[in-house]
């Protein structure tokens, strides 16, 4: 066990959010005690930026949030590290959507996620009620809001840098042949996929994930790999909870996660297990 680590990095869907997507005052607390403690706190999400600050209650502060699968690095306001797909992949990769009528949201940097007009009809329906029973209620929550507020319906696509793909599918077998089918393109134009459901996949730039972000934020904060703990929940933590010193599963966790780490929290996400687990090992 890490007796006291020098840096901590906490997963954000399925760890310290619950499964409607709200981050606990308790869990805010617990944080806000470790750094007080000398402890750096950082967030490591699958999300992008802009969809942190809806989501985590009043005040909520953090060392560094790593986003997008390790895409990007922010300290505050300043942009510590960034990649971005190429136009080139984003082009031919919504292209092949299309033909396959694949839900997706495109993330540009600095501005609303993005889906073609021209598209909205299938997307939509993806999204239709009932919810399948296997689709989790946080990514069908998400799902639902993208839809209604988040997603900039577009003629074309816009911006020149972008973090990710997100794509998602109501059932497995659709989301499993377009799996398939990225792992084509990788054939003509390397990048890196990444899910953290069973209903989802994601596409950052080749080579790049958590423990690369995790990585980038140490060197930013002249800390070493050792003496590092993560908490995580799903198969896009893997490279993170493989790379620091100790890792932790959630308790909700499929147990090939569980498998590969050295502690598993007493409690699930909705009953705040990062918090729980972090007062009975920290809190002096």
């Amino acid at each position: 066990m890490v007796l006291k680590p020098k840096a901590i990095f906490l997963d954000m869907d399925g760890t310290i959010l619950n499964h409607y997507n709200k981050v606990s005052v308790d869990t805010k607390e617990i944080i806000d005690d470790l750094r007080n403690q000398g402890i750096f706190v950082f967030i490591a999400t699958g999300r992008a930026v802009g969809e942190i600050e809806g989501i985590v209650p009043q005040g909520f502060q953090v060392d560094g949030v790593i986003t997008s699968n390790g895409m990007a690095g922010y300290v505050g306001k300043e942009v510590v590290f960034e990649h971005s797909l190429s136009f080139e992949l984003v082009e031919t990769i919504i292209e092949k959507a299309r033909k396959g009528k694949v839900y997706y949201e495109l993330f540009p940097y600095g501005t609303s996620r993005i889906t073609l007009k021209q598209d909205k009809y299938y997307v939509e329906d993806e999204i239709r009620d009932p919810k399948p029973d296997s689709v989790g209620i946080n990514e069908w929550l998400s799902r639902k809001q993208a839809i209604k507020e988040e997603i900039a319906w577009k003629d074309h696509i816009e911006g020149s840098k972008f973090s990710k793909f997100y794509f998602f599918a109501r059932t497995k077998e659709h989301i499993n042949r377009w799996k398939s089918e990225l792992d084509q393109i990788k054939q003509e134009i390397n990048f890196t996929t990444s899910t953290s459901s069973d209903h989802n996949v994601e596409v950052m730039v080749a080579n790049v994930n958590k423990a690369t972000g995790v990585q980038q934020m140490l060197k930013q904060f002249n800390l070493s790999e050792s003496e590092t703990l993560a908490i995580g929940d799903s198969d896009n933590d893997l490279p993170m909870l493989q790379f620091v010193s100790y890792a932790v599963a959630m308790k909700n966790a499929p147990d090939h996660i569980k498998e590969i780490v050295d502690d598993v929290t007493s409690f699930t996400c909705d009953e705040d297990g990062v918090y729980h687990y972090l007062k009975s090992k920290f809190r002096l």
